[in-house]
C-alpha cells in the first residue's frame, strides 16, 4: 500500500512514536517561524530553557502583527525580538519587510520539509509541498531548541479537484466551498491533501490561499504537490535548487475523499460571524433590500490574498476607476518584494489613482490593528476570519471574499459579482521576482554571539509560575460559555490589547472580557476556578496567551464537548486540564458558580480512564474523557511544558 504525500513527509521525519493512525507521534522540525504577537512569549519561554544557538536549519523571526506603535511596548519587544534573534542564530525579518507566511513562502518555505510556527495560518506553506504546522509558542521554542514536535497521527482527506476556475472565480472561492462542505470543526485531526487534475491549473500563490484558510478548517495542516507549477515559482524567487518533486504514490489509500469541481464554482463570500457560513455573491444581494448589498469599507491584504497576483488583479479592476464615495478601500500588500514591483509595474499607481488607501506591508486590519469599520458597517475584506469583533468594531458585520469580488465591490459601492465585468485578461506569472533581503537580518556568528546583549523593555515580563499538577482539585466554576469560542473571545486582539502580550499580568486584565467583562477579576479572586465550554472551544488563533492568561488568573481546568486542536495541546502546555464531558447533555447542569471537586486527580490521569467531576453544588457527578499519551501525561503532572522540558534537558 502507497503512501499519501503528507504520509511521505510525516514517516521521513518521524523521530518518535509508532507511525500508527491515531497514535501520537513526534517530528523532526526543519523550519520555525514566529511573529511579533506571539514571538516575544516564545523567545522567552526559549530563553528560559538554557539553549545558547537554535538547531534548527532555519529560524526566522518575522515583525508584522504589532507594527501600529502608539506606545512604546511594541518598540521594546521588536528591539527584544531582533536581540535574542541576532544571540540565538535566528534569522530577523524586520518591520516593513512582510507578513510571516507571505515573506517566508518567497523566500525560505521548501518542499518535503517541516515548519511549525506560532501562527495558526503556518499551513501557507503546504502551497509549496510543506508540512507546514501553526503550533502554540512553547511548542516552537522547544523545536528551535532541537526537541520534536508531537501531534496525532492525523486522518488524511484527499480533495480532489477537477476541471479549472471560470474567469472572475477565484482561490479564495474553492477554499470557502470547501469550507461550506466540511464546516470550521471538519478538519479536527485531519490533513487536507489536493490531488487530481485541477491541481495543475492552479498557481503557487493561489495554491497558498487555499492552504492558509485551511487552517478555518480546523485542520492540522493542508498540502499541494510539489510539481512543475512549483519549480516555475521557486526559480522565478531565485530558490530553485530547494526543489523536489512531490506526490502521493497512485495507489494511497486516503480515510475520505472530496470532490470539487473548480468549473462548476461561482464568487462566494463568507458571511458574519463564521468562515464557513458561505453563500454566493447572488444569494446574499437576493437577500438585500432592492436586489444589491450596499458596503462601507473593503480591505483588500492578509496573509491569505497579498501576493503580487492578486494586486495585479485589483490594479486591473481599480485601472480607470474610482472607489465608490460611500466606500473605504485600504489595500496591504503582503510583502516588500510585492509593494516594490507594484511600483515598478505601475500596479500601486493605479491603486492610489482610484482612491485606494495603502497600508505598509502588515497584517493590520486583519488582526484588527487599525482600520476598523463604521459601527454597525459592512465591510468586504480578504481576509480568513470574521469573527464578531475581531475587526475592532464590535457590531460590524465582516464579509470573507476574493480580491476580485473586494475590488470589483470597493468601485460599484454594493456587493458585486466580478463576473460582470466583462472578459478577464490572463495574469502570469513573473519570471523573475524581485529578490532583495536587505529587509532580512542575518544571526550573529556563534562565535560573536556571546558578546549580544539582550534588550528588554519594562513591559517584558516572564513567564507565568506553574505547578505541578494537584493530588485533588476543588474549585468553582468561574465562567460558562457556549459552542464556537474561539481564541478571540479568550484573549481579544486589537491596537490596544496586542501590545500586551509580553506582559501576562496586564493582558489577563482582558481575559474572557467579550463574553463576560467581570471575568478576570472574579477569576483571580476566586484563587483557582474551572472553565465550562462548549463544542469546538478555542478555534481560531494559535495564540498561546489564550491559555496563558486563564493560567495566570487561576483557571486550573477547562471542562467542554469538544477542543480545537491547537487550543487544547497549549492548554497542556501551560499545565491546565484539558477535560470532556463524555455525554454532552451533562453540560447543562453545570452552572456558573458550582463547587467542582476531582479526588485522586494524579492517578485518575494515570490510569487513563477518564475522570470524574463531582459537581458538589448539586451533588451529582459526571464522567469526562481526557486521552493523553504518555508524554502529554509527564507534561501535565510536572505543570506544564516549560517544566517537562527543564527537566528532562537537566537529564
Amino acid at each position: 500500500m502507497g503512501l499519501t504525500l503528507a504520509e511521505k513527509i510525516l514517516k521521513a521525519h518521524t523521530v518518535d512514536g509508532a507511525f500508527v493512525k491515531g497514535g501520537e507521534i513526534g517530528l523532526k522540525i526543519d523550519q520555525t517561524l514566529t511573529q511579533d504577537a506571539t514571538g516575544t512569549m516564545a523567545y522567552i519561554e526559549f530563553e528560559a530553557m538554557g539553549i545558547g544557538q537554535v538547531r534548527t536549519e532555519r529560524s526566522v523571526a518575522y515583525i508584522d502583527h504589532n507594527t501600529l506603535q502608539s506606545g512604546f511596548e511594541n518598540a521594546d519587544d521588536h528591539r527584544f525580538i531582533a536581540s535574542v534573534a541576532k544571540k540565538h542564530g535566528i534569522y530577523f525579518s524586520r518591520p516593513g519587510n512582510g507578513i510571516c507566511h507571505q515573506v517566508h513562502l518567497e523566500r525560505f518555505g521548501a518542499p518535503g520539509k517541516t515548519l511549525i510556527g506560532s501562527d495558526s495560518h503556518t499551513p501557507t506553506g503546504g502551497g509549496i509541498g510543506m508540512i507546514a504546522i501553526g503550533a502554540g509558542g512553547l511548542d516552537v521554542a522547544v523545536a528551535m531548541g532541537g526537541g520534536a514536535y508531537y501531534i496525532t497521527y492525523p486522518k488524511i482527506v484527499r480533495v480532489t479537484l477537477t476541471g479549472k476556475l471560470s474567469p472572475w472565480v477565484a482561490a479564495k472561492d474553492v477554499i470557502l466551498k470547501l469550507l461550506s462542505v466540511m464546516s470550521v470543526k471538519g478538519g479536527v485531526g485531519k490533513i487536507i491533501e489536493y490531488a487530481g487534475e485541477g491541481v495543475s491549473t492552479l498557481s503557487v500563490p493561489e495554491r497558498a490561499t487555499i492552504t492558509n484558510m485551511g487552517a478555518e478548517l480546523g485542520a492540522t495542516t493542508s498540502i499541494f504537490p510539489s510539481d512543475e507549477k512549483t519549480l516555475a515559482f521557486l526559480k522565478a524567487q531565485g530558490r530553485e535548487d530547494c526543489w523536489i518533486p512531490l506526490s502521493a504514490d497512485p495507489d494511497a489509500v486516503y480515510d475520505e475523499e472530496i470532490i470539487l469541481d473548480l468549473s462548476a464554482l461561482e464568487p462566494m463570500a463568507a458571511c458574519p460571524h463564521s468562515p464557513d457560513n458561505v453563500k454566493t455573491i447572488s444569494e446574499i444581494n437576493a437577500e438585500a433590500e432592492g436586489g444589491k448589498m450596499k458596503i462601507d469599507q473593503v480591505c483588500i491584504g492578509s496573509c491569505t490574498n497579498s501576493s503580487l497576483a492578486d494586486m495585479l488583479k485589483v490594479a486591473h479592476i481599480l485601472k480607470g476607476r474610482t472607489v465608490h464615495p460611500d466606500v473605504s478601500l485600504a489595500v496591504s500588500p503582503g510583502s516588500k518584494q510585492v509593494l516594490s514591483m507594484m511600483a515598478e509595474n505601475g500596479a500601486l499607481g493605479t491603486i492610489l489613482e482610484a482612491g485606494a488607501r495603502v497600508l505598509e506591508s502588515a497584517c493590520g486590519p486583519c488582526i484588527g490593528m487599525g482600520q476598523s469599520p463604521n459601527s454597525g458597517g459592512i465591510s468586504l475584506r480578504t481576509f480568513n476570519r470574521n469573527f464578531e469583533g475581531r475587526s475592532g468594531t464590535r457590531d460590524a458585520k465582516v464579509y470573507l471574499v476574493s480580491p476580485e469580488v473586494a475590488a470589483a465591490s470597493a468601485v460599484a459601492g454594493y456587493l458585486c459579482d466580478p463576473r460582470t465585468l466583462g472578459e478577464m485578461p490572463i495574469f502570469f506569472m513573473p519570471e523573475k521576482f524581485a529578490v532583495n533581503d536587505n529587509m532580512i537580518a542575518p544571526p550573529a556568528s556563534p562565535k560573536e554571539a556571546g558578546s549580544v546583549e539582550i534588550l528588554r523593555g519594562p513591559n517584558i515580563k516572564e513567564y507565568p509560575k506553574t505547578a505541578p499538577l494537584a493530588e485533588n482539585l476543588r474549585a468553582e466554576c468561574s465562567l460558562k460559555v457556549g459552542d464556537n469560542i474561539t481564541t478571540d473571545h479568550i484573549m481579544p486582539a486589537g491596537a490596544k490589547i496586542l501590545p500586551l502580550r509580553s506582559n501576562i499580568p496586564e493582558i489577563s486584565k482582558h481575559c474572557f472580557e467579550v463574553c463576560d467583562e467581570s471575568f478576570p477579576s472574579r477569576a483571580l479572586a476566586l484563587g483557582s476556578s474551572i472553565v465550562v465550554g462548549g463544542s469546538n472551544y478555542g478555534q481560531g488563533s494559535s495564540r498561546e496567551h489564550a491559555a496563558l492568561a486563564p493560567l495566570y488568573l487561576g483557571v486550573k481546568a477547562v471542562v467542554v464537548k469538544s477542543f480545537a486542536r491547537i487550543h487544547r495541546q497549549n492548554l497542556i502546555n501551560a499545565g491546565i486540564l484539558p477535560l470532556e464531558f463524555e455525554n454532552e447533555a451533562d453540560y447543562d447542569t453545570v452552572e456558573r458558580g458550582d463547587i467542582l471537586a476531582i479526588e485522586d486527580l494524579r492517578d485518575q490521569i494515570t490510569a487513563d480512564e477518564g475522570v470524574v467531576v463531582k459537581n458538589l453544588t448539586k451533588g451529582k457527578s459526571f464522567r469526562t474523557k481526557c486521552p493523553l499519551s504518555g508524554r502529554m501525561k509527564d507534561i501535565l503532572l510536572c505543570g506544564g511544558l516549560l517544566d517537562y522540558t527543564k527537566a528532562n534537558l537537566k537529564k
